[in-house]
C-alpha cells in the first residue's frame, strides 16, 4: 500500500488548488500530453480511447435521429467567410490564417476553419434547389482552430476535435424543432452516458453564437463550483440562406429561403468527465465511455494456476464488457493506484483463496465498496455493478450541484455569493443588456442561460430593481 499512497501523492488535493489538480489528472492518468505546438495537445491513447467511445455513442444517437456525417474542407476563402459579416464578426479574433503555399503567396487568405458554417452554406446552394431537396441533416466529425490566448488541455486548446451539425429546412417551424431536438439529444447524452446533470436553456441575446437568432446550451457544474457549457444548438433562422443566395422552389412553384440550424460539443467534454467526477485518487470514469470497465488484478500471482484463472476470466467477461487482466511484475498495490488513478469502473480481485472459494472481489471506483461475487455470477452481477457505478456518480454529482445552487434576491446578495460560495446563482434579470453586463463587471458571473424549467425567485430584476419575469442562472464559468 506505500506504492498506492505514492501515487496518490503525486496528485495534487484539489482542495490546495484545482487547477494543479486537474493538470496532474490529466498527465498521471496519461490522458494527454503537451507539445511544442504552443496551445495543442497530444492526445494520448488512453484519452483518445474515451473520445472514441463519445464519438461512437454520440454519431450512433444522430445516426438514429436522421443525421448523416460528412466532411467539408480544412480551408475557408476569405471572401467566403466574409459574406456572413455578423458571423465573421465574432469569430474574426480567433481565426487563424494561411497565407502562403510553399514560397508562393496565396492571392487570397484561406481561414483555417474555426466552424463551418460558411461552408456548408457554399454546398447547399450547390445542391438544394427543391422542396424535395429538403431536409439535409449533415453532421461531421473535425478538427478546428481557434487561436485562444489562455489554453488548458481539453478545456480550450488552439487545435480541439469535435462534431458540427449542420441542417437546412423548409420552414422555421422544422429548424426551430431541429435545434431543440438536438439540444435534448446532448442532454440526454450528458446525463445519460456520462452521469453528469446538466441544466437545459437558452443563451442571452448577449451570448449567442454569431449569427444565430437563438442559441440553446446545456450547462453543467464542476466540483470547484465553475460551470462548463456542454453543448450548444443555434437556430438561423433564414439569414445565412439570404447571405448566401440560397433558395429553393416549394410546391406551389415558388422561390422561397430555406431555414437552418448548427449544432456541437466537443472533447471538452473529457475535461468534463474530469471535473465533475474525479477525486483525489485520480480520475473518476463513467463505465459507458471507460476505455476499461473492469481490470482483472491476479492477487499472488506466482502461485499456480493465479494467472490461468485471471485470463480465463478475462476471456469470459470480454463478451460484456471492455475489460483488461493486468499480468505485469508490478505489485498488487501498484496496480491498484494505478487503475484507481486512470478511474476504471471497476476492479476485480482474483487470487488463490477466490480460486478455492470459488469467487472473486470486486471494488467500485466510485465509492470503494468491496463485493464478494460468486465466478458462476459474474455475467448478470457486472453489468448490475457498472449500472450502479454510473447511478451513483449522477447521484453524487446531482446532489453536488444542488449543494452548490444558491438564490440570489439584490445584487449585494448576488455579490456575496460570488465571492464566497462557488456554484450557480439563480437570480431575476430584467433582460437588459445593461444589467448583465454590469453583473459580469462588478460581480465577475455571466449569464449561463434561462432554463427551459423556470422558477419563479423574486420579482425584480438582481441588478436594477425593476420588474423582471425572467429567472436566469449565473455563475463563473470555464
Amino acid at each position: 500500500m506505500a506504492e498506492q499512497k505514492k501515487m496518490v501523492n503525486d496528485i495534487t488535493s484539489m482542495e490546495e488548488d484545482f487547477a494543479k489538480w486537474y493538470t496532474d489528472v490529466v498527465k498521471k492518468a496519461e490522458l494527454a500530453e503537451y507539445t511544442s505546438v504552443k496551445g495543442c495537445m497530444v492526445i494520448r491513447p488512453y484519452g483518445y480511447a474515451i473520445w472514441e467511445n463519445i464519438q461512437r455513442i454520440m454519431d450512433g444517437m444522430f445516426k438514429a435521429t436522421g443525421h448523416e456525417n460528412v466532411c467539408m474542407p480544412m480551408f475557408i476563402p476569405e471572401s467566403l467567410l466574409n459574406k456572413e459579416k455578423e458571423h465573421v464578426e465574432g469569430f474574426a479574433p480567433e481565426v487563424a490564417w494561411v497565407t502562403h503555399g510553399g514560397s508562393e503567396k496565396l492571392e487570397e487568405r484561406l481561414c483555417v476553419r474555426p466552424t463551418s458554417e460558411t461552408l456548408f452554406c457554399e454546398h447547399y446552394k450547390a445542391v438544394v434547389h427543391s422542396y424535395r431537396d429538403l431536409p439535409k441533416l449533415y453532421n461531421q466529425w473535425v478538427s478546428v482552430v481557434r487561436w485562444e490566448k489562455t489554453t488548458r488541455p481539453f478545456l480550450r486548446t488552439r487545435e480541439f476535435l469535435w462534431q458540427e451539425g449542420h441542417t437546412i429546412h423548409a420552414t422555421a417551424e422544422e429548424a426551430q424543432q431541429e435545434t431543440v431536438k438536438m439540444l435534448n439529444v446532448y442532454a440526454d447524452f450528458c446525463e445519460n452516458v456520462l452521469a453528469m446533470p446538466v441544466i437545459k436553456g437558452i443563451k442571452t441575446e448577449k451570448e449567442r453564437f454569431a449569427g444565430a437568432e437563438e442559441t440553446y446550451t446545456i450547462e453543467a457544474l464542476m466540483h470547484d463550483g465553475k460551470a462548463l457549457q456542454s453543448g450548444t444548438s443555434h437556430y438561423f433562422g433564414d439569414g445565412f440562406a439570404k447571405a448566401f443566395g440560397i433558395q429553393y422552389m416549394d410546391r406551389n412553384n415558388t422561390l422561397q429561403y430555406p431555414f437552418q440550424t448548427s449544432w456541437g460539443t466537443t472533447t471538452r467534454l473529457i475535461g468534463a468527465i474530469i471535473m465533475t467526477h474525479g477525486d483525489n485518487n485520480g480520475l473518476v470514469l463513467p463505465p459507458k465511455v471507460a476505455p476499461i470497465q473492469v481490470i482483472v488484478v491476479p492477487i499472488a500471482q506466482h502461485k499456480e494456476g493465479v494467472l490461468e484463472k485471471a485470463a480465463e476470466l478475462s476471456e469470459r467477461l470480454s463478451k460484456i464488457c471492455r475489460v483488461k487482466s493486468d499480468i505485469t511484475d508490478n505489485s498488487a498495490g501498484w496496480k491498484f493506484a494505478e487503475y484507481e488513478m486512470k478511474g476504471v469502473p471497476l476492479r476485480l480481485e482474483i487470487g488463490p483463496k477466490d480460486i478455492e472459494k470459488n469467487q472473486c472481489v470486486i471494488v467500485r471506483r466510485d465509492s470503494g465498496e468491496k463485493i464478494f461475487v460468486s465466478l458462476d455470477e459474474l455475467e448478470t452481477k457486472i453489468p448490475e455493478l457498472l449500472q450502479a457505478v454510473h447511478d451513483g456518480l449522477y447521484a453524487k454529482a446531482l446532489a453536488r450541484r444542488s449543494e452548490m445552487t444558491y438564490t440570489a434576491h439584490s445584487f449585494d446578495e448576488l455579490f456575496d455569493i460570488a465571492e464566497n460560495k462557488p456554484g450557480f446563482i439563480k437570480a431575476m434579470w430584467c433582460g437588459s443588456r445593461e444589467c448583465e453586463d454590469a453583473l459580469k463587471e462588478k460581480a465577475g458571473v455571466t449569464s449561463r442561460c434561462i432554463p427551459f424549467e423556470q422558477e419563479k425567485v423574486g420579482d425584480t430584476c438582481v441588478c436594477c430593481g425593476k420588474p423582471a419575469d425572467k429567472m436566469l442562472y449565473w455563475g463563473k464559468a470555464y
